[in-house]
């Protein structure tokens, strides 16, 4: 992705929250999404955020539908002229400005629906120190399998479970197996655990049977959200074998509201570099634009909020705080190849899971079952409760924004969670 005139740190709009101190959606940002007026029944529309306000798309003209899906099929060049034109009616002094006012809405007042229609869903595990991590607390001779430096690894997840940011779900409930017990018993989880994760949705989609060539894949990248794909992880313990986790996995997922675009992480690129000594990806997987900005430098923060804390007024506390290129050892544009090498076609819209994205430290976790070490060493939050793993009440947010000298604070926003007593 090369920078352009909509990455100007100078620009500045005339919806001035936009123009703020540590906004997450400046000028320079322009994410997409999907809202309505909040209290009303009326059909979800394409807006995008700009400060504190939603641009909506169709009432300012600049699109004729509100089919984002329809929306992010579009090519570059198409994908390319809507963001400018976005950055020019959005900038002081823009002659459009009196026609798109009116195109407002405060997103105090609106209601957010999933960023675009997720027809198909499938979660990889890029994070090496969370594989590295985990797998020593199970497998201490073999963190890692054989083959986790050669090949992307992932499974494909359900859809329908997938809410946006906000969503309330209950706890799962399912088989586990203690290690002292003779045979398995059925109730709660008793592990609830989160997961860190970036969510990357597919723009344009490739033919069953074409494979998308590594050079290629980020033009079938529309953008990224925040992820947080819950884990039951006692129940995973008892069921994943054979084939993979299943009632531990899909009974909830939730996503941000707002997708950012490639073209606005431009500024944030970064080099992928394997550590010395690791195998180099093989030749479909390679390619020198992967290498010299293939990785994305995105800070991501945990924050927990009990009800304990809800009811006494006191805010949510941060767990850790990390960033994507210490984390991810695949980047988005590999995992699309991947896909897509043995020609599985993708659609507009399809989420590709990053798997939970943990530095190399405990504060840079990003789950629980690490931060506690499986549940044997609880951690101890500023009004003096304790925690292994996720409580009834408790919620749990996410949050992302990109810093770099020389380029405007770049944000994902938030995605947030709360859970609720088993039925």
């Amino acid at each position: 992705m090369t920078l352009d005139a909509t990455h100007d740190p100078k620009l500045r709009s005339w919806v001035e929250s936009a123009n703020a101190a540590g906004s997450d959606f400046p000028i320079q940002n322009l994410p997409f999404g999907r809202f309505r007026p909040a209290g009303t029944d009326e059909p979800f529309r394409i807006g995008v955020a700009i400060g504190d306000q939603v641009l909506d798309l169709k009432a300012a003209k600049v699109v004729d539908h509100a089919d984002m899906n329809l929306l992010m099929a579009a090519t570059p060049a198409e994908r390319a002229a809507l963001r400018t034109a976005l950055s020019e009616g959005l900038q002081e002094g823009s002659p459009k400005q009196g026609e798109w006012e009116i195109a407002l809405y405060a997103q105090a007042a609106i209601e957010m629906a999933l960023p675009c229609r997720i027809g198909d869903y499938t979660d990889f595990y890029t994070g090496i120190h969370h594989a590295t991590t985990v797998g020593k607390l199970f497998r201490p001779d073999q963190p890692l399998m054989p083959n986790y430096k050669w090949v992307p690894i992932g499974y494909h997840g359900r859809a329908s479970s997938i809410g946006v940011s906000g969503q309330r779900f209950k706890r799962p409930q399912g088989q586990t197996k203690a290690p002292d017990a003779a045979e398995p018993s059925f109730g709660p989880s008793k592990r609830l655990d989160y997961e860190l994760e970036l969510g990357f949705l597919i723009g344009r989609g490739n033919a069953l049977g074409a494979p998308i060539a590594i050079a290629d894949a980020e033009q079938h990248l529309f953008g990224v959200t925040l992820l947080n794909d819950w884990s039951a992880r006692d129940l995973q313990a008892w069921e994943y074998q054979p084939l993979g986790p299943f009632l531990a996995k899909n009974f909830a997922s939730t996503l941000s509201p707002w997708i950012v675009t490639m073209e606005a992480l431009a500024p944030f690129r970064a080099k992928f570099e394997r550590p010395a000594g690791d195998p180099q990806p093989m030749p479909y997987l390679d390619s020198p634009a992967n290498r010299a900005s293939g990785a994305l430098a995105i800070t991501l923060e945990v924050w927990l909020q009990t009800a304990k804390m809800r009811e006494a007024g006191e805010p949510a506390t941060r767990l850790t705080r990390g960033n994507t290129t210490q984390a991810a050892y695949w980047t988005a544009a590999q995992l699309v190849t991947h896909h897509t090498v043995n020609g599985c076609n993708l659609q507009p819209g399809d989420l590709l899971g990053s798997g939970t994205l943990s530095g190399p430290t405990l504060e840079e976790a990003g789950s629980l079952l690490e931060i506690t070490l499986g549940g044997k060493q609880p951690m101890t939050l500023p009004n003096g409760e304790t925690r292994t793993f996720l409580e009834d009440g408790d919620t749990l947010t996410l949050r992302g924004y990109c810093e770099r000298d020389g380029a405007v604070r770049i944000g994902l926003g938030e995605v947030s969670g709360t859970v609720l007593p088993a039925a």
